[in-house]
């Protein structure tokens, strides 16, 4: 008997039957070759269907050459991609799983440098500040689309795809051309909500008849763009339901935001400081509008689904069919198998932090996980159990912080004998200060699923130990260490120092009411910690030398920090550097004169620079000297992300 007796229930999808109620929703993994699918994604979609998932949607398939955007950039209208399509379906199938196709074109978001064409859109209004202007599309271009998207479409039901679903979604083009925040036509794809549905509505009719009544097909939604001026939730409740009324949909994907340079695209892949139930009122709407349909379509939701739980009570309470876990699969292929074998406890927790899948994202590099280093690498690191090592070793790891614990779990896991020693009485190192931020508290998940790995795969933990020469002089080897990096602050010109973050966090009541923070960092760690004081109602400056906080920080979180910011009242000094603090007052450069700018008063100033690496010692065992490698901020201090990757990935070539 299942705990999830919802979750693992079948459904028919249109004609497609799928074994429970879990989907892997269409997400950008930047794995495409020369526009092509590749034998990445083939391993990737297979290590999913082979954890358990019931459905899976490959991601955004190029209908047009202009909405290529980039070479990874997979494309559905070149011959060559069929058998490499086919292949893909075959292996998930033959795992138990079904895939279906995603098919869009993209419209004003490629900027036409790769294909050396304009972006197409419905208006010349661009999606970003720093976007050119579109080309509005002619009626023989929105009619060449319409084709598109039809003969794609059968292309990849030729492929043995088991449906498709048809993207109306997130701001791309078929939303531009419904929304009236993209949309300032005056011509009959323009002005009137019936107008402006034209196009998507007789693409949506073209890809039903080169399918025929017999193929599974949807549609994936935006139920609110979050965007002045466009698309609300009650537009969106009448849209679906005219579009189910007058085309045979066999199911509505609801998803939300639109892809516009503002808050809206950080709603997305909404991140840890958004609740579940910020989004989960959107499909209950639209579900209800459904309702007493003679042939209501199957109902799917996604966004910020982490635990099988989650799905199980949205299920239950009647607010959708089939819950999308897209994050979640990219930490744990086989959180389904867990979830519903009992080993829950074992799964690898997505913490929604973005920084391996957004953020790698908006390099255009293909993606991975800060939890699971493994995604997108399938075939390259299966799991450890399948590839135990034939030359065991005794290892010594020296650190317990994230990356230090990865390299002890996994070496342990391919059948290693590892001992871990942390010279403090706790593990976790400098992701401790995570437990106190409330908007980033998602790290302790991580932190507790690390601590459980250690204990399943019988590491030898020993906490309040310094790994001095006798230590490392037993017998081990190989040692990683990861030792960390030693915090630094910006020296004054006065003589003294500004406090690090770890000084302020250890005692925040000693730093009075009006704090000055000075973000040289870029990352996550200066602007939460700028968040959490002012929710502990203090006054806070942030300078900015750069022009902004958080710099490093993509855009899918970094329009909803700076909202946030703006909410609690954070004043942002841009373009300006710390000079000094004495006496009460900051003293500031303005760094676009480089001259001095006008002081402001503060009871304390918080100035971290990148932390110095602690320096390694030669280590030597016995006549030999023993062999060694070094993880994490103790090569260079960056983030959990690179930490987690180089532990796991040093495990690996023991």
């Amino acid at each position: 008997m299942t705990d999830y007796p919802h979750v693992f229930s079948p459904l028919t999808i249109g004609t497609t039957p799928v074994r429970n109620r879990i989907f892997v929703p269409a997400h950008t993994t930047n794995y495409g070759e020369n526009n092509l699918p590749s034998d990445r994604h083939l391993a990737y979609h297979r290590a999913r269907a082979a954890g358990g998932a019931g459905l899976s949607i490959f991601e955004a398939i190029r209908v047009h050459r202009s909405s290529l955007g980039r070479q990874q950039g997979v494309n559905g209208y070149d011959p060559a991609c069929i058998p490499r399509f086919a292949r893909i379906s075959e292996a998930v199938r033959n795992e138990g799983g079904r895939l279906f196709g995603q098919i869009i074109h993209l419209g004003r978001h490629i900027d036409g440098n790769y294909t050396r064409t304009p972006a197409w859109s419905a208006s010349d209004i661009p999606w970003a500040a720093t976007a050119p202007p579109p080309h509005p599309m002619t009626e023989k271009e929105i009619a060449q689309v319409c084709q598109a998207h039809g003969d794609v479409a059968a292309n990849l039901i030729d492929a043995g795809l088991d449906g498709i679903e048809l993207t109306m979604s997130h701001g791309h083009l078929l939303q531009q051309f419904m929304s009236p925040a993209s949309n300032i036509r005056d011509d009959t794809y323009g002005g009137s909500l019936e107008n402006r549905l034209r196009f998507p509505l007789d693409t949506l009719r073209e890809v039903r008849k080169r399918l025929g009544p017999d193929k599974t097909l949807g549609i994936r939604i935006s139920a609110d763009e979050y965007l002045p001026g466009g698309l609300t939730l009650d537009d969106m409740t009448g849209i679906v339901r005219h579009l189910a009324q007058e085309v045979q949909v066999d199911f509505v994907n609801v998803s939300h935001s639109a892809y516009h340079g503002s808050y809206t695209v950080s709603t997305q892949m909404a991140d840890m400081a958004f609740d579940i139930a910020h989004f989960q009122p959107l499909t209950r709407a639209i579900n209800a509008a459904l309702d007493r349909m003679p042939q209501k379509p199957v109902v799917m939701t996604a966004c910020r689904y982490q635990r099988v739980a989650q799905a199980e009570d949205m299920l239950a309470t009647g607010g959708a069919d089939m819950i999308g876990m897209a994050r979640a699969h990219i930490a744990d292929a086989a959180i389904v198998f867990k979830a519903q074998t009992g080993r829950e406890a074992e799964t690898t927790p997505c913490i929604s932090c973005n920084q391996g899948c957004a953020g790698m994202l908006a390099l255009n590099l293909k993606i991975t996980c800060l939890s699971n280093p493994t995604a997108g690498r399938e075939s390259e690191w299966p799991t450890p159990s399948l590839v135990p090592t034939r030359a065991p070793k005794r290892v010594l790891v020296i650190g317990g912080g994230p990356g230090g614990m990865e390299a002890a779990a996994t070496a342990a896991e391919l059948g290693h004998s590892v001992t871990l020693v942390e010279r403090r009485d706790i593990l976790g190192g400098a992701l401790l200060w995570a437990a106190k931020m409330p908007l980033r508290k998602e790290f302790t998940t991580l932190l507790h699923s690390q601590k459980s790995r250690l204990e399943r795969a019988h590491v030898t933990v020993l906490l309040g130990t310094d790994a001095g020469p006798d230590l490392t002089h037993d017998g081990f080897d190989m040692v990683i260490h990861a030792t960390g990096a030693t915090p630094r602050a910006q020296p004054l010109a006065s003589g003294g120092h500004a406090l690090t973050l770890e000084a302020a966090i250890g005692d925040p009541d000693t730093l009075g009411r009006h704090v000055t923070l000075v973000d040289s960092l870029g990352t996550w760690s200066v602007a939460s910690v700028a968040e959490w004081l002012t929710d502990l109602g203090k006054t806070v400056t942030l300078i900015a030398p750069t022009g902004n906080p958080g710099w490093a920080i993509s855009m899918y979180s970094s329009f909803a920090l700076r909202q946030r910011l703006k909410d609690k009242q954070v004043r942002i000094i841009s373009n300006h550097a710390l000079a000094d603090f004495a006496d009460g007052m900051v003293h500031l450069t303005d760094l676009s004169l480089g001259i001095a700018s006008a002081s402001i008063a503060a009871d304390s100033v918080i100035a971290p620079l990148a932390a110095k690496p602690r320096h390694l010692r030669k280590q030597s065992g016995g006549k030999k000297i023993v062999n060694s490698i070094a993880i994490g901020d103790c090569q260079s201090a960056r983030t959990a992300l690179e930490a987690i990757y180089e532990g796991h990935e040093c495990a690996r070539t023991l």
